[in-house]
């Protein structure tokens, strides 16, 4: 009983919230296929995902007078000049077309939802951000449960934003979390990539921590408060060693390591936990390469500020922690061995 209460206890204090197309000569006499959702989640840092393919379809093929429907015809113009060199592939491209803002481009999502190039599988565009409703649901899900410290991390640039939606919080749609005072084109495309581009990481995550058994091993974390870990605990810690942190946040006691953490350091804590964990091969190979592959996608030429500490929840166990956060965009990864009689 008191290995397992250790485990339990380690794992619910880290684990946390949660080509080109040219121009046709006439209308389609129907109206075209909707873009079909290739994955639940984006997974990449585009802003664009496959369910609002249609907005950019529309763009590059409707008539000048399909377009003028729903823009001023200025901007129309530019806009059909503009796909006849090269057609658009991000809302990025249609917003560097003058005149074309955040309300024009709401405009021509109107036009593309009107005429069936999308549906509602995609939920629109905000702060210049086309969303998936499986995107939507999982920002709106992440804003209501993120913990403070992983939030002002995620916008570092954005500190009132992060304030306001902390302060405003729960959410109920994207729409909402667009219009809080602070949050822009940066803040919530930084909120979406902390939301779903970690999926099959946090899939990892989640085998390595349903695996435990013996006396000793090893667990992981996503999402979690990293202030509470390492300042608001009620534990003593032992060789504490920091690195990247706000003088500030620097705990008691610790020895401040004058460098960051990189890449190889983030996957090697990483892989090594996973190899404990799955010594017995009871992850199944496809979560583990899939997972690793990941976080090597997220970490590739990325710097991390943290720390390495070890405690003793009681006198028959020991647990050995590193804390990593991406000094950029706030993603962050704990990793934790422990033994116990």
């Amino acid at each position: 009983m008191r290995r397992i209460g250790s485990v339990l206890l380690a794992v619910s204090m880290f684990a946390g919230c949660g080509g080109g197309v040219s121009e046709p000569s006439t209308e389609p006499s129907q109206s075209p296929a909707v873009e079909q959702q290739q994955s639940p989640l984006t997974a990449t840092d585009v802003d664009v995902p496959p369910e609002c393919q249609g907005i950019l379809t529309f763009a590059n093929t409707a008539s000048f007078a399909t377009l003028d429907a729903y823009l001023p015809s200025d901007v129309v113009t530019r806009l059909v000049a503009q796909r006849a060199t090269i057609p658009f592939a991000s809302v990025a491209q249609l917003s560097a077309v003058q005149g074309m803002g955040e309300a024009r481009l709401k405009q021509l999502e109107g036009g593309a939802r009107a005429l069936s190039y999308i549906n509602a599988s995609c939920v629109g565009i905000f702060d210049e951000l086309a969303l998936s409703a499986d995107d939507a649901a999982a920002i709106v899900s992440l804003v209501n449960t993120i913990a403070d410290s992983e939030l002002h991390d995620v916008l570092p640039d954005a500190w009132n934003g992060a304030a306001n939606l902390l302060g405003t919080r729960p959410f109920t749609s994207v729409q909402a979390i667009s219009n809080t005072a602070g949050i822009g084109p940066v803040s919530l495309r930084n909120i979406r990539n902390s939301a779903t581009l970690s999926r099959p990481f946090e899939a990892l995550v989640a085998a390595v921590n349903g695996s435990q058994g013996g006396h000793g091993g090893a667990y992981l974390a996503r999402h979690f408060d990293w202030w509470q870990v390492v300042v608001g605990r009620d534990y003593r810690m032992h060789s504490l060693e920091c690195f990247g942190l706000e003088p500030s946040s620097v705990p008691s006691g610790a020895t401040v390591r004058p460098y960051l953490a990189d890449a190889a350091e983030v996957r090697s804590e990483v892989r090594g936990v996973v190899g404990i964990s799955n010594q017995y091969g009871g992850i199944p190979s496809s979560v583990v390469s899939a997972g690793l592959a990941n976080l090597d996608m997220l970490t590739e030429g990325r710097q991390f500020k943290g720390c390495y500490f070890s405690y003793q929840p009681d006198p028959w166990s020991s647990h050995s922690v590193a804390i990593f956060v991406d000094t950029v965009n706030g993603f962050s990864v704990l990793t934790g061995t422990y033994w116990s009689e």
